[in-house]
């Protein structure tokens, strides 16, 4: 029984390690659009104290976060076409993702997290597939946002710190890679 859960085991990180070899190969071809998950960040929701304009109420990256992210800017600027523009949530947590990892990031409010009532929620994920679409460098697009972001647009979970790789789709967003960072 052991045997058979250790081989379970080893299959899963191989799958894993090929799924993550082919998102790096086609970052390295330029022209993607990437969802980020933020880094690390202890804690499931923020604080009832919550306010965006300050990180002191909210999650915020741990220092092995702070790590996750310097390694993801690292292994981007090695393995992947440039990155020619970096979106982020207003959050401090997706901020500090994008600045450890690409230095800078413009605001994009549609990568908050979901609102919660239909029609705002609606308009938010329509700006961001309108930006997907509407993508046409020839580097690479990073949007640094959250679980439930993700979520919306692909309809898929990822890690903290995980790179989603992204098409348009029929309805919402067609996952075409993915690159987990440990």
């Amino acid at each position: 029984m052991l045997r058979l859960v250790v081989a379970a085991l080893m299959l899963a990180c191989a799958a894993q390690a090929m799924a993550t070899e082919a998102g790096w190969a086609l970052l390295r071809e330029g022209e993607h659009v990437v969802l980020l998950r933020h880094a690390m960040a202890p804690g499931a929701a923020d604080p009832a104290s919550f306010d965006i304009e300050k990180c002191s109420t909210q999650r915020n990256l741990s220092d092995r976060g702070k790590q996750q992210a310097r390694k993801i800017g690292a292994l981007f600027a090695a393995r992947a076409a440039p990155t020619e523009r970096v979106l982020t949530s207003g959050y401090c947590r997706t901020k500090d993702t994008a600045r450890l990892a690409f230095g800078d990031a413009e605001d994009f409010p549609p990568l908050d997290p979901p609102a919660a009532e239909e029609p705002a929620r609606k308009e938010q994920i329509e700006a961001i597939l309108k930006e997907v679409r509407d993508y046409s460098g020839s580097g690479n697009l990073v949007l640094v946002t959250h679980l439930e972001t993700i979520e919306a647009l692909t309809g898929q979970a990822a890690r903290e710190g995980e790179a989603v790789i992204v098409g348009p789709g029929d309805e919402g967003l067609q996952v075409l890679g993915r690159i987990i960072f440990n």
